[in-house]
């Protein structure tokens, strides 16, 4: 049903999906105002931590997108039952509190640390800099959170119960992680493109 891409009440969202959608309506912006996309995309790039932080305890207050569980003393046990009845554990579980890892990460970190560039290190004058390191350092963020964040539950089955979406041996990534990865390249080529490029 192609309408229900427009239902986003119904779920489904991904910022990776969110990331594209931006890309390019941002890339038409700038060349119908004339205005340079590299440095467009830093200036969205300085603003959208805030809105990570703000979405992630979103989710952690909504009880959505829950970690693994855990027997770590900061683990939150979550209402519902599917995140409290987990494998090996009698009685309600304990779960890693993976939106408040991403708020930290991509929320807080990554945006003192984009301030700290294009303010403190006079990265704006390098278009392309600051989204670069924005991009780059999300996708990290991303690959590491998804160690502790419980996988999305199409792709968990009895014989995959890490939902890995594609694995060497023991060795696997989540679908979070394999859509990070060119996050992280996309980045680190916007990087080596701004700091070749002359001022």
């Amino acid at each position: 049903d192609p309408l229900s891409i427009l239902r986003v009440w119904e779920g489904g969202m991904s910022f990776h999906g969110g990331l594209v959608g931006v890309a390019v309506a941002a890339t038409v912006f700038a060349h119908r105002h004339g205005l340079p996309p590299a440095g467009l995309a830093d200036g969205l790039a300085l603003a959208t931590p805030p809105g990570l932080f703000l979405g992630r305890i979103a989710n952690f207050i909504n009880a959505e997108l829950w970690g693994k569980p855990t027997d770590l003393p900061w683990g939150v046990i979550f209402p519902g039952a599917a995140a409290q009845n987990c494998p090996d554990v009698e009685g309600a579980c304990a779960r890693h509190p993976s939106q408040i890892y991403e708020a930290g990460l991509e929320g807080l970190i990554l945006g003192a640390l984009l301030l700290w560039l294009a303010y403190g290190r006079g990265w704006l004058k390098k278009p392309g800099a600051v989204v670069g390191i924005f991009i780059a350092g999300y996708g990290a963020s991303r690959f590491a959170v998804e160690l502790f964040r419980q996988a999305d539950s199409q792709f968990v089955t009895a014989g995959n119960p890490m939902g890995h979406v594609a694995s060497a041996g023991p060795v696997g990534v989540t679908m979070g992680q394999l859509l990070s990865l060119p996050m992280i390249a996309l980045g680190l080529l916007a990087l080596f493109l701004a700091f070749r490029s002359r001022p």
